[in-house]
């Protein structure tokens, strides 16, 4: 039997809904990518068979246009202001559309008490999709394993990590892991309805050991140094981040080495279909992304 639904991916040329497409797409599935331009990796969907549309989940009427005969939506918001307002038009055109299922992307600190208002805000997130008709699924992984790249500094030779996060632990889980759980509820969302999954990779680690995993594998001397919330959220205002972002990342901190982020699962095995990146498997496929430092590192005073 032929299956014709359509799926709706939001953010679809970020980390999680690029390779959710892409594994739709190589599914036989039809896939429909909405995003906020048209550069090289929208087109890049386009030329893998996807239907891609330019919208914004903060205009209805954009939204109420990108549900139009789907079955199914990833539902992905980055980390600056607007979650709610995404969320509520979200909500309110699905619901008038007809669609049937929405796997939703939150984050493994979301509750009620929480410091970070973005963690707060996507608590709220679930329980309004929760009170919709729509079968709903929400995903909460711990630190991506790409966050590495983001905050790596490379320096004569040596590699850094300047964090603050202590000697707290992690599993990082890879945005293609988390991709192959997004795709499997997407297509068969009944199992999964009002359920709630934290995302973790296979081994739980902290930075040090993380840093010697780097190490071992790009063969120079990598350095975990543990830094103040104090320096972290200094250095990003100086690179320019938002308000809110900074807000979030400095409660996180906190959380992180409170063992909020900390723990494995085996769900990404047992819903996705396959075992989960260590972390030394995504440093060997990313070598190129460690040749040279990321974008948010925090340089050494």
């Amino acid at each position: 039997m032929t299956d014709d639904r359509l799926f709706l991916i939001t953010g679809a040329t970020g980390k999680t809904g690029r390779a959710t497409a892409e594994l739709l797409l190589a599914g036989g599935h039809r896939v429909r990518a909405m995003v906020h331009r048209d550069d090289e990796r929208s087109r890049a969907l386009a030329a893998a068979g996807a239907e891609v549309v330019q919208a914004d989940l903060l205009d209805l009427d954009d939204v109420t246009a990108a549900v139009q005969g789907v079955s199914g939506a990833y539902l992905c918001y980055p980390i600056r202001d607007g979650l709610l307002e995404a969320t509520v038009n979200f909500a309110q055109a699905a619901t008038e559309a007809g669609v049937r299922s929405v796997v939703d992307m939150s984050q493994i600190s979301a509750r009620r008490a929480a410091g970070s208002l973005a963690a707060r805000q996507h608590w709220l997130a679930e329980r309004l999709l929760d009170r919709t008709g729509l079968r709903t699924t929400h995903l909460r992984p711990t630190f991506f394993a790409e966050w590495l790249t983001t905050w790596w500094e490379r320096r004569g030779g040596e590699g850094f990590l300047r964090l603050p996060f202590g000697e707290g632990r992690h599993a990082p889980i890879a945005a293609t892991d988390q991709a192959r759980v997004i795709a499997a509820v997407l297509a068969d969302p009944e199992p999964h309805d009002r359920a709630g999954y934290s995302l973790h990779g296979p081994v739980e680690l902290d930075h040090h050991d993380i840093a010697r995993t780097i190490s071992g594998v790009l063969g120079i001397p990598v350095h975990y140094e543990p830094i103040s919330v104090e320096e972290f959220a200094s250095a990003m205002r100086r690179r320019g981040m938002a308000a809110h972002p900074v807000q979030h990342l400095s409660n996180v901190a906190v959380d992180y080495r409170n063992g909020v982020f900390a723990g494995t699962n085996d769900v990404v095995e047992q819903v996705g279909g396959r075992a989960p990146l260590s972390v030394e498997r995504f440093v060997v496929e990313r070598k190129a992304d460690f040749e040279t430092s990321g974008p948010n590192f925090v340089p050494a005073p």
